[in-house]
């Protein structure tokens, strides 16, 4: 019996071929995955598959008839991993074995910094940054990756969407060393900078940048997008068309913070207006339960005036915008947030390309490039559990159709 799994130095991003080969026909092989995340947490996941007539199981084309994932998907022992009590290092390893016969391994290291990309930290003009490019060939069009709430830096998505021919500045506004620590009274002329001086960079094409953000960072990419000219192409992932209230970390637990009344965003000093968050008792109950949390509770989504009279002027963006939602996000309810960016766009008559894709099924974690497991629909908060919603099955295939959209998009309208 014999296993491989291809392609032999993946990307974290790069679709794996698993093939068995040498069984005998119509054996029952279980194929058990294992890998250890950044953290060193294990990660494991199993299925069970009936050998081919020609002694093969193919998992691009043979669905399990048992285990963690069910249908015919070349992932499915990846993103229908599960977390284990155990920790320590490791590369993805996948293991085939026949009850009383014999047994095969395969691994490969998936590259978090897929080869061929330089990473070069980014210290001038006051930016926190990473820039990512491809280390041969011309200058690429150049694209601005941003966080969410959690804020941060995201440099190893930057990097791998480096590696399909960008270049890609990995910028945190929030959350990191050097920046404030909430979303709080962040200034756009910040952002403003960061366009200036990557279109300035020798590694970068054009006279346009791309702007993509998921959740919050959806919400900033929007608006950034409004604001500065030279922003030629837009993806916001789970996003907003909506201004929302600022995120004060400092003020505590989840309820103190939402009751904190301040800006996300300022504007040549001034604050910009914002939805309020509210407090329903359906969101204090679980918090004093000890309940997941939908965040979404906390967003007034029901009343379409408020929405009207904070959204962002997105039909004042040069460039093409893709809003990319998900229908059972519990993070907000990013559908409808959405579609008053769409709205506006549509009434405007929009002279260049929109579009507004719903994932059917999906939760809110469908930002991060795909193939990671999306077994787990908690995160952790101030103070509490935060629930995703959506199914695993829903949410690895909408991670997959937003990265694979995201580039595409970025490489049609910014490449002239």
């Amino acid at each position: 019996m014999k296993l491989e799994v291809t392609p032999a130095v993946p990307a974290l991003d790069t679709e794996l071929h698993i093939r068995l080969t040498d069984v005998a026909p119509g054996d029952e092989v279980t194929l058990e995955s294992t890998n250890h995340d950044a953290m060193d947490r294990l990660w494991s996941a199993h299925a069970t598959f009936v050998a081919a007539a020609d002694g093969t199981v193919d998992l691009t084309r043979d669905a399990p008839v048992a285990g963690s994932y069910t249908g015919v998907d070349p992932m499915g022992l990846v993103w229908s991993m599960s977390l284990q009590q155990s920790t320590g290092s490791g590369p993805f390893t996948v293991t085939a074995s026949v009850d009383s016969g014999p047994s095969a391994e395969a691994s490969v290291e998936r590259l978090r910094y897929p080869a061929g990309v330089t990473r070069e930290v980014v210290d001038a003009d006051g930016l926190v940054g990473v820039l990512c490019y491809p280390e041969e060939g011309p200058a690429r069009p150049g694209v601005i990756l941003v966080g969410g709430a959690e804020g941060g830096l995201h440099d190893v998505d930057a990097a791998l969407m480096a590696a399909h021919g960008f270049t890609v500045l990995a910028l945190a506004y929030f959350g990191a060393p050097g920046v404030p620590s909430g979303l709080v009274r962040v200034p756009l002329e910040y952002f403003g900078t960061a366009i200036d001086w990557l279109l300035a960079h020798e590694r970068v094409m054009g006279d346009r940048v791309g702007m993509i953000g998921g959740s919050r960072g959806g919400e900033a990419s929007l608006l950034v997008a409004s604001t500065f000219e030279r922003v030629g192409a837009v993806v916001s992932l789970v996003g907003s068309g909506v201004l929302t209230q600022g995120i004060s970390y400092s003020s505590g637990a989840l309820l103190d913070i939402l009751r904190t009344d301040v800006p996300s965003w300022t504007w040549r000093g001034a604050p910009l207006p914002y939805l309020p968050y509210a407090i329903p008792p359906e969101l204090e109950q679980l918090v004093a339960a000890g309940e997941p949390v939908p965040l979404r509770l906390a967003f007034p989504t029901g009343d379409t005036a408020p929405l009207a009279e904070n959204a962002i002027e997105v039909e004042r963006i040069r460039g093409a915008v893709l809003l990319l939602s998900a229908e059972h996000d519990y993070g907000w309810d990013s559908p409808i947030l959405s579609e008053v960016a769409m709205t506006r766009l549509a009434r405007a008559r929009h002279p260049y390309p929109y579009e507004h894709i719903v994932y059917p099924g999906a939760g809110h974690d469908i930002a991060p490039p795909p193939y990671g497991p999306t077994t787990e629909r908690t995160s952790p908060g101030p103070g509490v559990l935060f629930a995703s919603g959506g199914t695993p099955e829903a949410t690895a295939a909408a991670r997959a159709d937003q990265w694979r959209r995201s580039i595409a998009w970025f490489a049609e309208h910014l490449i002239v």
